[in-house]
């Protein structure tokens, strides 16, 4: 007899440990002893079941035959089959416990033969029970046994081990395909080459190259935040897909350190990113009375301070959002104060921002990033000039539109104007995509 106390306390030390329910524990152990029952006890193609009873230690052992309507002069079966034995002859698959399973659906044009240790006809059925139907299981009592041999122990054995590892990657999966898009927190475990590898507890997270921060130094044992990419499932088990370069990590720390953000009062509109150097980030107030930028500012910089410090040291602009397009585009090529913004082109949504002689570097930025990134949080195309430039309106139009045409722009260039096209979809639709999820 079991020792109730001892077993039900490694049942849960075992749910505990790899992160599945106690339930699927206990299905395990009953999938072992009935194979472990079959094996020394039962026939080829017999489907043995057993019921473990917590409470008293008992186990029960039953023999299963599925009802079938008849056989024909082959030795086949005709008529419906029962419920999971579709799968033919070709290529069945059977379960821990050696019971079928079915890979296709339906029954037509597939022929099973008559094994009368796993069917029984309706006729012979109703010998036993007089209400049973065609598909019904005709579940026979057997003496429990507790005597096994060495190779029905093993085979026992390989049962739990099979079943507890494809329940543990199940639960893995269906867990971290919830927090696709979502911030975890994980240990550096291991590089091979390129690759990092993190120990997000049950499971492991990778971390490609294309996905992290030139900056970071991945050492073994550093504990960061990363987005989860996505989840896929593999032969070997799921694999957690993780980022620290994707515009979403900035949203979600910011979400972390700014309560006015979980309240509402406070909405982030849009992220341009380019990871591990700058971000820029435009907020907006969604209550009066409420300073967005100082928001995620926080005291003397404390809550940007740790979203920087999170990312490495990337810096990050937050600007505020605005519908008018040339208030936003003044507000994105900050920290360079912009004179005056020109509509140039709605439906191409081409813009002309004219700032000081002493502004311009600012709002071109190291190699074009500033600019490059006030396009993309935008959403356009914004050409850059000087007032000293004596360069119209009309006539920048004309010279990118030169430029589009595969013309060289050499007015552009004499005239202290510079241009950055960009697209901000990819950006603000990372914040559409929170905002359908928050709903």
């Amino acid at each position: 007899m079991l020792d109730i106390k001892q077993f039900t306390s490694a049942i849960k030390q075992i749910a505990e440990e790899k992160g599945i329910p106690e339930e699927k524990v206990v299905e395990t152990i009953e999938a072992a002893i009935a194979a472990a029952y079959k094996k020394e006890y039962g026939e080829k193609g017999q489907v043995i079941r057993a019921k473990l009873d917590l409470e008293t230690g008992e186990v029960a052992i039953h023999r299963v035959r599925f009802v079938i309507e008849g056989v024909d002069e082959e030795g086949n079966i005709v008529g419906e089959l029962p419920s999971g034995e579709t799968e033919g002859e070709s290529s069945p698959r059977r379960d821990a416990s050696g019971t079928e399973k079915s890979s296709s659906e339906g029954s037509k044009g597939i022929k099973l033969k008559f094994n009368p240790e796993k069917y029984i006809t309706l006729e012979e059925a109703r010998k036993i029970d007089k209400k049973i139907k065609v598909g019904d299981e005709l579940i026979i009592e057997l003496e429990p046994k507790t005597d096994f041999g060495r190779i029905a122990a093993q085979t026992a054995k390989q049962v739990v081990i099979q079943r507890l590892r494809e329940i543990e990657r199940e639960a893995i999966f269906a867990e971290f395909k919830k927090k696709e898009g979502e911030v975890v927190s994980g240990v550096v475990q291991r590089k091979e080459g390129q690759m990092v590898y993190v120990d997000l507890g049950h499971t492991n997270g990778l971390l490609v190259p294309s996905e992290q921060l030139y900056q970071d130094s991945y050492k073994i044992g550093q504990r960061l935040r990363f987005l989860v990419l996505r989840v896929e499932e593999t032969p070997k088990g799921p694999v957690v897909l993780l980022s620290r370069s994707h515009p979403k990590l900035v949203l979600k720390l910011f979400e972390f350190e700014v309560p006015e953000i979980e309240a509402g009062s406070v909405e982030i509109k849009a992220i341009a990113r380019e990871a591990g150097s700058r971000s820029k980030v435009a907020v907006v107030s969604n209550e009066e009375g409420v300073d967005p930028i100082g928001s995620l500012v926080g005291q003397r910089g404390v809550r940007v301070q740790t979203v920087i410090n999170e990312l490495g040291g990337e810096k990050i602009d937050i600007v505020e959002w605005n519908e008018s397009p040339e208030k936003f585009i003044a507000n994105a090529l900050s920290p360079a104060k912009v004179i005056n913004v020109k509509i140039l082109n709605n439906e191409r949504r081409h813009a002309l921002a004219e700032v000081s002689d002493d502004q311009f570097s600012l709002a071109i930025g190291k190699k074009g990033q500033n600019v490059r990134l006030a396009a993309k949080l935008t959403g356009w195309r914004i050409d850059v000039r000087a007032p000293q430039a004596q360069m119209s309106a009309e006539e920048a139009f004309a010279s990118t539109e030169g430029a589009d045409n595969g013309e060289k722009s050499g007015d552009a260039q004499t005239s202290h104007q510079e241009s950055a096209s960009g697209n901000g979809s990819k950006e603000s639709a990372v914040l559409q995509e929170n905002k359908e999820e928050s709903k």
